[in-house]
């Protein structure tokens, strides 16, 4: 029996020893597991950096989702946008506007409107058809609908939120984005129907160049001759063209964003569209102010189609001329 016991015990100690190398493989394990993630955090900094470092600077990976740029997890020119917009369109935009304000106040208080030289006569001769009139008022109607909310949507936050609260402010700007962004394809064509019905009469000539010297006629005791656009209205013309077509293409670019447009270039566009439609808000409120309080009788051309031939006589003379010879 003592032999057989002997025997056993060397299988029996290789066992033991075995199940205690486990037991203890296992302790290290359990003790070492949560060094983990800060070993390998020590161990690989450097490779995280340069993968986050890469993809803050647009580095273009590989996706299953089709469409452009869907390969790049963060567009890095976001945020020069976002900076530029806040820092130089918004500020710039309210010194414009507070600018010509202001300019047109000291205008009307300083100046005051430019009264007839000559009482009415009582007659009146068309200046305006009724398709002059309709094109006018429609393009006029929807850009003043279009400034306001555009000028919501830029000075929202942080004019209208105070006054409004978030959650009024949330439902007014949503509805103010739809009027935006579906009325804007409707003023595009408008404006096409009206520089194409417009655009010949506002070509300069010499007569203009007369015009622009004598101030429009500050400068001297006599109104500068006009045909039937004086310079100062073809000026305002071209600056509709010029701008008008700059806010029509920017904003199409915005309003229609499934046609291949890259993040670069909806950010520029929102830039260049912002920008432009603020400046041509500005010019927009001298042309109201000269076209009503400003000058005496041009706003009845506008609205009945006729004006006194005094008024005919004294800002459009060559016109007025003119029309007396074919009647």
């Amino acid at each position: 029996m003592k032999s057989s016991t002997q025997a056993e015990n060397p299988g029996m100690k290789r066992r033991l020893r075995g199940v205690n190398l486990a037991l203890v493989c296992c302790a290290l394990v359990l003790l070492l597991a949560p060094m983990v993630p800060y070993t390998l955090a020590a161990v690989a900094p450097d490779s995280a950096t340069a993968f986050w470092d890469h993809v803050r600077h647009g580095s273009i990976g590989t996706t299953q989702i089709q469409g452009n740029e869907s390969g790049m997890l963060i567009n890095e020119s976001g945020t020069w946008w976002m900076e530029f917009r806040a820092q130089w369109i918004s500020p710039g935009g309210a010194w414009a506007l507070s600018l010509s304000l202001v300019t047109l106040v000291l205008v009307y208080l300083l100046i005051g409107p430019n009264r007839l030289s000559e009482p009415r006569s009582g007659k009146t001769i068309e200046r305006w058809n009724r398709a002059d009139r309709t094109i006018h008022w429609f393009v006029a109607i929807l850009f003043l609908l279009l400034g306001v909310t555009g000028l919501c949507i830029l000075y929202g936050k942080s004019v209208l939120i105070p006054l409004m609260g978030k959650d009024a402010f949330s439902t007014f700007l949503s509805l103010g984005k739809d009027v935006h962004n579906y009325l804007g394809p409707l003023f595009c064509i408008a404006l096409l129907v009206m520089i194409v019905k417009w655009m010949k009469n506002n070509f300069f000539t010499l007569i203009d160049i007369k015009w622009f010297a004598k101030g429009g006629g500050i400068i001297g005791n006599e109104h500068p001759d006009a045909d039937y656009m004086n310079g100062g209205e073809k000026v305002w013309f071209w600056i509709v063209v010029l701008l008008g077509l700059i806010v029509s293409g920017s904003g199409l670019v915005l309003d229609f964003p499934n046609y291949g447009q890259i993040r670069d270039t909806m950010q520029n566009a929102n830039l260049i569209h912002a920008g432009s439609a603020v400046l041509l808000f500005c010019g927009s409120l001298f042309h109201i102010y000269i076209g009503s309080l400003g000058t005496e009788g041009a706003l009845e051309g506008m609205n009945s189609g006729h004006v006194d031939e005094a008024w005919a006589k004294q800002h459009h003379n060559l016109w007025y001329k003119r029309m007396k010879q074919e009647s």
